[in-house]
């Protein structure tokens, strides 16, 4: 019997090599790979190998090599389609049944991948000739070059009506193969179908073999109803079941062992080109479950870089939403979080690789945009209230399927939710003291905290000695110093994030003294009541105002001035909170390890420090690019 390419590539796709191996053969973790002893000779020393991401085993002992397929029939005797039969029930799909129906329709999509190869390559051509000089000039205005364009066969679509149609069927090709191909625009009130994609900049979109399926087109005209546009869902092309660039990505995502996903074709295309070639994207919608399963094929956890606004973040929410039913303990996601208005490719051009190294290397854990979510615009004043946002955050983790997975979530959620509530709990107790008794518990506080200090959170240099801070001698480090300037010249900041501000873990005690006056002054009535920093001056906070102050004079950083945009601050606000509940965490961590390896040296607690030591160093990086935010956007870049 004769099996289809798509239907042996559809099974290859659902079921991986060591899901069908680990049936004979107890594998274990290696890297990308997986080790076993041989199935097919005797032996001590581990030589068998699983590669699901090139989809293949390897058995060094006795040279076999091959796919699901091979190894059922090397294993068990089967013929070719004993063993396809055997792993399509084991995903889920039924056996074709040879009948002229599914010939006929075999030959179909033969033809439909033959129309389309074709399209791909008149595309091409128009791009190189005389209609496509208005997409030539801006691609060189992207910076796209010559040989990102033949890497990834960018084409054009003219603005005639018929280019394409009439082109094909030159060839051969029917009106009706056209249409189911999604190269034409029909219906019942057009008399003559005509080519969908017109004067748009083409993008074909592969299958996992490099066959073109479909389509992705950027409108030339600045008026254009989409300004992008896909091919629709055809017998080819699912788009929710597709990823951008993912043929060119496998390769490069195993040597790497990551892949990572942004939002757009540009994006893919300048990041491959500035030498990060694992990288793929979906198709115009959010991040499908089908999509997080092949990313999760390529890479343990995927990172999701998606553009530095209100729509990106939201699709980083959705994304949770998505990934949480299939999280299991090899299988997570992280996050990069790009400054406000910025795409990846912006980011590239305007600070070059090493920026975009850096966010990715300072990406975020999947539970930690969980929670930056659930607790974005969160009241927890009241005990209800905090019922409430417990049980909300319990519900989220008990969509996690694996039972080990969910049991350490709900862990890391009562951890962090009793120390959100611990400074409730501080905080309401400080103001019945102070209505009690007439203490400020900000000079009550100065100096001192009421648990164990830590020692200093480590500070890239990068920041310490950029321009918000050169020629400055400050007492708390740069990073709470930016901290605290945004929120005294945004007070609107503060108040909306009042509860997240006062659990703020500070190392200078002249900080945690400061925030802990700010919180009062809210606390007490705020804006209604009197000007934040007259009321600062008023607790003894003269001095440290006057350093906040000599900060500011030399920031070149425009949203930590009192004139800058709202939107602008608290986007500023976010990158440098995120920033710095990492890198606590991480040298609190760094601690803990140090201390047990000093009292039991060994290999494993050694390794740990150098990758903490490896994050805190990107975490340098990724503070050295809050210092240009706004200089892209028409803001002034410049201090005043």
């Amino acid at each position: 019997m004769r099996f289809s390419p798509a239907f042996l590539d559809e099974i290859r796709a659902r079921v991986p090599v060591s899901e069908v191996v680990r049936k004979k053969v107890k594998l274990s973790k290696q890297g990308r790979e997986w080790r076993g002893l041989s199935p097919f000779n005797a032996e001590k020393t581990p030589s068998f190998y699983v590669n699901d991401q090139k989809g293949f085993f390897h058995d060094f002992s006795s040279g076999k090599h091959g796919d699901g397929f091979t190894f059922l029939m090397e294993t068990e005797g089967l013929s070719f389609p004993e063993a396809v039969e055997r792993l399509a029930t084991l995903a889920g799909l039924s056996m074709p049944v040879e009948t002229k129906e599914q010939r006929d329709a075999e030959e179909k999509r033969a033809t439909l991948t033959d129309a389309l190869e074709w399209a791909a390559v008149f595309f091409q051509k128009q791009l190189l000739g005389t209609s496509g000089a208005v997409a030539r000039a801006y691609l060189d205005q992207r910076q796209i070059t010559s040989a990102a364009r033949d890497h990834f066969r960018l084409g054009y679509a003219s603005s005639e009506r018929h280019a394409l149609r009439d082109h094909l069927a030159a060839k051969g090709v029917s009106i009706d193969t056209m249409i189911e191909a999604g190269l034409l625009i029909h219906g019942d009130d057009i008399a003559v179908p005509f080519d969908r994609f017109r004067n748009r900049i083409i993008f074909p979109i592969c299958d996992r073999s490099g066959r073109v399926i479909a389509f992705g087109g950027r409108a030339m005209d600045a008026d254009a109803q989409a300004k992008y546009l896909n091919s629709p869902e055809t017998p080819l092309f699912h788009k929710g079941a597709t990823l951008y660039n993912l043929h060119n990505a496998r390769k490069s995502a195993h040597e790497t062992g990551s892949i990572i996903a942004v939002e757009g074709y540009v994006d893919v295309i300048a990041l491959t080109t500035a030498g990060l070639s694992h990288v793929v994207a979906p198709l115009g919608t959010a991040l499908t479950a089908e999509q997080c399963l092949l990313l999760w094929r390529m890479a343990d956890e995927p990172i999701l870089c998606f553009d530095g606004d209100k729509a990106g973040l939201k699709a980083a929410y959705r994304a949770i939403d998505t990934a949480l039913p299939l999280l299991g303990a090899e299988r997570s996601l992280r996050f990069v979080l790009l400054p406000e208005g910025l795409d990846p490719d912006e980011l590239l051009r305007a600070n070059g690789p090493a920026a975009v190294v850096a966010a990715l290397n300072s990406s975020l854990p999947l539970f930690d945009i969980l929670w930056m979510r659930e607790l974005e615009g969160a009241t927890l004043d009241t005990p209800e209230r905090r019922a409430g946002f417990e049980k909300r955050l319990r519900e989220v983790a008990t969509q996690i399927p694996d039972e080990t997975l969910r049991r350490y979530y709900q862990q890391e959620i009562s951890a962090r939710l009793s120390s959100l509530f611990a400074r409730n709990a501080e905080r309401s107790f400080s103001r019945r003291s102070d209505r009690d008794f007439g203490a400020s518990r900000a000079q009550r506080s100065f100096g001192q905290r009421p648990e164990a200090r830590p020692g200093p959170v480590h500070v890239g240099s990068a920041l310490a000695n950029s321009a918000l801070f050169r020629g400055v001698k400050p007492v708390m480090s740069a990073r709470e110093g930016l901290i605290l300037l945004i929120l005294l010249n945004h007070p609107d900041l503060l108040a909306g994030q009042i509860d997240e501000i006062a659990a703020l873990d500070f190392a200078a005690s002249e900080a945690s003294a400061l925030r802990d006056a700010m919180v009062l002054w809210i606390e007490m009535g705020g804006p209604d009541c009197e000007d934040l920093t007259q009321f600062l001056e008023s607790k003894g906070f003269s001095s440290a105002l006057g350093r906040l102050s000599g900060m500011a004079a030399h920031a070149t950083l425009w949203s930590v001035r009192p004139e800058a945009a709202s939107i602008d601050a608290a986007e500023s606000l976010r990158q440098a909170l995120v920033l710095h509940r990492r890198a606590w965490a991480l040298n609190r961590e760094l601690r803990e390890v140090e201390s047990r390896l000093a009292q039991e040296p060994n290999e494993r607690d050694a390794a740990r420090i150098r990758d903490i030591q490896t994050q805190l160093s990107a975490l340098e990086g990724a503070e050295a690019a809050l210092e240009g935010f706004g200089a892209l956007s028409g803001r002034p870049s410049r201090s005043l």
